[in-house]
């Protein structure tokens, strides 16, 4: 028989469950412990990546260095000799793989080609270039020249050269003659000077190379000289409003204690000034009594050119704008009134009108970087003087509105006068709320409307 003994207090410890087959619930799993050939694995990755690391930080200042060196080598080839070095690599691995002589007379033909290039770029140039620009300063529309002068300075002959001068958004070429020691050439070139631009001549540059283009090498001569083809200006009168210097500065409605211009007397008041005192009228009213004055200031002129492009209807009606800032800005400067020059992205010299006609030259339409007109003149002002004139600018497609919202960052002491530029237009002096609007179609039109604004 049988018989069946008590179970042991003892407990069987769970099977391993298969890989993919969840454990039991309320049996926890064993703990993974990493086997020694991971951790092995994990200490050789790392130690590598360190290597990898210090040995790419050794290499990079030495490839930077040769990449450097070797670029001046590498940039004589044109993109075309990339193209015809490549082929000729090509064709010949593809003549020694598959044995065809098609390839390989091609991968010679190239090659060759390329070899014959390089004589082309070998040697060296002795030479001493001058760039001269007469006259260096002209009005749009005139004529302006340049002369290219090239002297051998070295002891031996150089053969024929070909010459290179980028003037303006051109490139002049000439062809340098075989020089000996010490002899010279000129070239002579004419500057198209037709719009206002600042244009730059320069740098000269020799090059050498084959007739394919398959190499080029260059070296530049000179640096560059500018050229500044000022905007047409036209002379304005003199009794033009608020362009005159005043010696005594222009009053105010502000009263205060002390200046030039009388106003009135009012009773004294602890904290006067005592040398302010009338005393006759004091002595008559029995009562001290002091004067008041109106506070003056001299002229001080805001010119303001609104460069955004949006608000001209053609490149003809921009160049027109500049060319009415060129003139009342140095009209102004000649009567040694303050001034301020301003567009979007600069102030404006105002030393002398050379100066400002100078730096006009670099003015260029500009792009929505204001919100408006309005914006635009309280930013740019912010750091300047307060004016008594603020002459400002536009172009035909300015909306009367921001014209007005500009106008009211100014108190009732300052004057606005808005000029806009309108090609299409008719000339006409109009009120525009409190400030006068003159409308030039031409700049001839504008010192007849500015004297017209001054009665």
């Amino acid at each position: 028989m049988t018989t069946q003994t008590p179970a042991s207090g003892r407990r069987r410890a769970p099977a391993p469950s298969s890989p993919g087959v969840p454990s039991s619930p309320g049996v926890p799993s064993a703990p993974h412990v990493p086997s020694q050939t991971g951790i092995a694995i994990g200490q050789l990755a790392a130690s590598t990546r360190s290597l990898s690391s210090s040995a790419a930080a050794r290499v990079a200042p030495a490839w930077r260095g040769a990449a450097g060196r070797l670029a001046p080598v590498f940039g004589v080839v044109t993109p075309l000799g990339w193209i015809v070095l490549g082929g000729a690599a090509v064709s010949l691995v593809v003549a020694v793989v598959l044995g065809w002589a098609e390839f390989a007379f091609i991968g010679a033909t190239l090659a060759a080609a390329f070899a014959i290039a390089l004589c082309f770029v070998i040697g060296r140039s002795t030479y001493e270039v001058g760039i001269e620009l007469n006259p260096r300063r002209v009005v749009a529309g005139d004529r302006a020249l340049g002369r290219m002068a090239v002297r051998n300075t070295g002891t031996r002959p150089v053969l024929p050269t070909r010459m290179e001068l980028p003037v303006g958004a051109g490139v002049a070429e000439f062809m340098v003659p075989r020089l000996a020691p010490g002899a010279e050439t000129e070239e002579l070139f004419a500057v198209p000077t037709a719009r206002r631009a600042l244009i730059l001549a320069g740098p000269a540059l020799s090059v050498r190379g084959d007739q394919v283009g398959l190499l080029r090498r260059t070296t530049q001569w000179t640096g560059q000289v500018e050229l500044f083809v000022h905007p047409k200006t036209t002379r304005l009168v003199a009794t033009a409003r608020g362009l005159v210097r005043d010696l005594e500065g222009q009053t105010t409605k502000t009263i205060t204690d002390s200046d030039l211009a009388f106003h009135a007397l009012r009773t004294y008041e602890p904290g006067d000034d005592i040398r302010n005192v009338h005393w006759r009228t004091s002595a008559r009213t029995g009562q001290l009594m002091v004067r008041q004055y109106q506070e003056t200031r001299r002229s001080q002129l805001l010119l303001a050119l609104d460069a955004e492009r949006s608000h001209f209807a053609s490149d003809e009606e921009f160049e027109l704008g500049v060319s009415v800032m060129a003139s009342v800005g140095c009209h102004v400067i000649r009567e040694e009134t303050e001034i301020d020059a301003i567009w979007q992205k600069q102030g404006l010299r105002v030393e002398t009108p050379t100066a400002l006609l100078d730096d006009s030259c670099r003015i260029q339409p500009v792009d929505g970087m204001h919100d408006s007109l309005r914006d635009y003149v309280r930013r740019a002002t912010l750091r300047l003087a307060a004016p008594s004139l603020v002459v400002l600018v536009v172009g035909s497609e300015v909306p009367p509105a921001e014209l007005r919202a500009a106008g009211t960052l100014y108190g009732n002491d300052t004057e606005v006068i808005a000029i806009r530029v309108d090609a299409a237009g008719e000339p006409r002096l109009t009120k525009l709320g409190s400030m006068m609007m003159a409308t030039v179609s031409t700049l001839s039109d504008l010192p007849g409307l500015l004297k017209r604004a001054s009665r």
